[in-house]
């Protein structure tokens, strides 16, 4: 077993995060920005900025999970401006403290660290999403982040956990995340190319689920037939030798989706959580 020290450890942390950010805008993603395509009026480079400035700010040493949170989330607003990240960085900033624990990452001492959080911890993530204020958010009748928390983080995320699949994520022990990695490996393995493993690992996700940010702004009708739309590009694509083959295809879902003013967010940040596992355990 490797012993590092905190301010080693910081740094690979951080790398790890920006890494998986990273991986994630080479691949064609289709509905989300990539390094192929920009679209609801944000660019690739406002990622990639929001990837670096958040490094930093979610692995520092010594950290709640509630102040990796709201520290990358401020730090990504007073880089780019507008949300770009809220999403990787709540599925995120466990995954990191879980890193830090004696066992290293692991389901275990992320299990561990979920169970840890506070009320302290819903504070401060209430106060990053008042900064990101992501679009179609809406009220909740129960635990709604716009009034003053009263419970702890996982108990919040536990009461939105049938509508929200980041919650649903702290409330499980992040399975969607660690049935996603086998779904990785293999495709990593079959193609040799990590951005083709990534491209299925997001359709994965998006055929799978009933994204979250789909229905948030566009309704569950919505979420619904994109998620059909998905599993029939995940068919195709993941029976290809050659995925490069299904290529054109994918950027033209891609076009439509955009076009539509469509964006499957949540299956991006959870293709970025995937990815942060795969790194966080290699």
């Amino acid at each position: 077993m490797i012993v590092w020290n905190n301010v080693v450890l910081e740094q690979l942390l951080g790398d790890k995060y920006r890494d998986a950010c990273m991986a994630e805008l080479t691949a064609i993603k289709p509905g989300n920005v990539h390094m192929f395509a920009d679209g609801h009026g944000m660019v690739v480079q406002d990622f990639i900025q929001s990837a670096n400035v958040s490094a930093p700010a979610i692995a520092q040493v010594g950290l709640t999970v509630g102040e990796r949170i709201l520290n990358a989330t401020q730090a990504t607003w007073n880089a780019v401006g507008c949300n770009t990240n809220l999403g990787i960085v709540l599925l995120a900033a466990p995954m990191i403290q879980a890193a830090y624990s004696e066992k290293g990452f692991c389901r275990e001492s992320l299990q561990s660290a979920l169970k840890a959080l506070t009320v302290k911890d819903a504070i401060e993530v209430y106060k990053a999403i008042a900064i990101a204020n992501p679009a179609g958010l809406g009220a909740a009748a129960e635990h709604d982040v716009q009034d003053a928390p009263q419970v702890s983080l996982l108990q919040g995320m536990r009461a939105a956990a049938d509508r929200d699949l980041i919650a649903q994520q702290y409330s499980d022990g992040y399975q969607a995340v660690f049935n996603a990695l086998a779904r990785y490996k293999t495709h990593l393995e079959l193609w040799g190319r990590e951005a083709w493993a990534v491209t299925a690992v997001h359709l994965h996700f998006l055929a799978e689920f009933e994204d979250s940010h789909i229905a948030r702004k566009h309704g569950i009708e919505m979420a619904q037939a994109i998620q059909l739309e998905a599993k029939n590009h995940f068919q195709h694509f993941t029976a290809q030798e050659n995925p490069k083959l299904y290529q054109a295809s994918l950027l033209g879902w891609d076009a439509d989706l955009k076009k539509r003013g469509i964006n499957p967010g949540t299956s991006a940040d959870l293709t970025v959580a995937c990815l942060l596992a795969f790194n966080l355990l290699h």
